[in-house]
């Protein structure tokens, strides 16, 4: 492979893949259409950092003979990137066909599976195998704070070394093309597809692992995995019994103390979730033969991923939290980290897609109305689309009506812009203001303006 083309290069997925063949010496060409609307200037400088070559997205990346085009499941089939792939006969394959090639060559490839939590495992898993200089390539879905201020853009931690990490993928099925050392799977909880396809799903994801498996114990759903006898590890902040279990989780102003083994240990994330995510990548490492207390020890300096409860700022005493839950679990799992905190939450939850909240969006408004407070106000605009022809026979007006069937102050607005400018009306001293959505920059870009236009 000398030289390959990504289509739609700036999404989290590809564009780590692209500066992993660019680190691996591969030349890479890359288009994507918000470059071409003058948008992600920040990633488009990083991407020609590590020297990868920006084209327009229009075909003419082809005048460098290019082998292999590489386009996510986004894209479509009209985009003159793929019709010309198409004309001169060049091969078009898919970001997972990709990845799952450059994880088969490691020889202790470590796959994150689970509904949750993923990106924040895969990156702890990382980091501790970073910082104990076991030189991991690490492959993200999220952006990583501990590398912000490295070449490139920081969802990938690029070494030359026998270990590799890499966040599985379920929703779109190419977990099945992963055989990991280890398989981890955090959770198994409503997404994008059914719990039954999941508990198969993800069965057969942990049967392929030639090491061993880490589960969650305090997953219901997860059971099924303790059922197939394999080599395995549970963890645990709830059940005294499995083989990593913290307790004694207290909130702390700049993050979370835990115990664990009876010595005490801190992170620098917020809510007990991150201590359950932090006992998966404790497990993790164990079976690559790091000891847990030297993997605590190192995630007490982990500042975690973008856009997971990340605070933006404040100004006026006034809050700006930015976060990327869009599942039932999610969402209970930020609301029950921002519960253990004093003051009111402005939520804003940005539905994306029809069928996603036609299959979840009444058990993710369950979430919210198990959490919120009786002046807690959730505010929804209408649901996000791409475009295309889809079945609109949901509506964000139905999420906020079942809220205030229980009873909750929930607002739907037709637009984000009008929900902007409730939220600088609301918005008053001790509040904070959490933007809730998935796949979308534009969310945290929002918050930032809220920052600077908030009295």
């Amino acid at each position: 492979m000398k030289k390959v083309g990504f289509c739609a290069v700036s999404g989290s997925g590809m564009s780590a893949l692209a500066q992993v063949l660019s680190f691996k010496g591969v030349e890479v060409y890359g288009s994507d259409r918000s470059f071409d609307q003058g948008k992600d200037e920040k990633n488009k400088k990083a991407l020609t950092s590590v020297g990868i070559k920006i084209y327009p997205q229009d075909g003419s990346m082809f005048e460098n003979d290019i082998e292999t085009l590489y386009a996510s499941t986004a894209v479509e089939d009209t985009i003159p990137d793929v019709k010309r792939a198409k004309e001169l006969n060049i091969p078009i394959k898919k970001r997972s066909d990709l990845l799952a090639e450059i994880f088969s060559q490691y020889k202790y490839n470590i796959a994150i599976g689970g509904t949750s939590g993923k990106s924040t495992v895969t990156a702890m898993v990382g980091y501790i195998l970073d910082k104990l200089e076991k030189k991991p390539l690490v492959i993200n879905g999220a952006i990583l704070k501990n590398y912000e201020n490295q070449k490139g853009i920081p969802n990938v931690i690029l070494n030359d070394g026998e270990y590799c990490v890499i966040e599985a993928d379920e929703s779109d099925g190419s977990i099945e093309k992963y055989n990991p050392y280890i398989s981890v799977i955090n959770n198994i909880t409503l997404d994008h597809k059914p719990i039954d396809e999941l508990k198969v799903l993800f069965g057969d994801f942990a049967k392929r692992a030639e090491k061993g498996v880490v589960f969650n114990k305090d997953c219901t759903n997860s059971q099924v995995l303790e059922e197939l006898k394999l080599n395995a590890l549970s963890f645990s902040i709830q059940d005294e019994t499995a083989d990593f279990y913290a307790s004694d989780i207290i909130p702390l102003a700049d993050g979370t103390q835990y115990e664990f083994r009876g010595k005490k240990y801190k992170l620098c994330l917020i809510g007990a979730f991150n201590v359950a995510n932090a006992m998966c990548a404790v497990a993790t490492c164990s079976l690559l033969g790091i000891s847990p207390d030297e993997s605590c020890m190192a995630l007490q300096s982990f500042l975690g991923a973008k856009r997971r409860l990340e605070v933006l700022g404040q100004k006026s005493n006034i809050t700006v939290i930015d976060d990327f839950a869009h599942n039932p679990d999610k969402v209970l799992a930020s609301m029950s980290a921002l519960k253990s905190y004093d003051g009111r939450l402005l939520i804003m939850f940005q539905p994306h897609g029809f069928a996603p909240m036609r299959l979840m969006g009444k058990e993710i408004i369950t979430s919210f109305i198990q959490k919120m407070s009786d002046d807690d106000v959730l505010l929804i605009p209408e649901i996000y689309f791409s475009g295309g022809s889809v079945v609109r026979d949901i509506s964000s007006s139905d999420l906020v009506n079942q809220a205030k069937s229980f009873g909750k102050n929930a607002i739907f607005f037709e637009t984000r812009d009008e929900l902007y400018q409730e939220l600088l009306k609301l918005a008053e001293a001790g509040d904070r203001i959490v933007l809730m959505g998935a796949r979308d920059n534009s969310i945290t870009d929002m918050g930032y303006s809220l920052l600077e236009n908030l009295k």
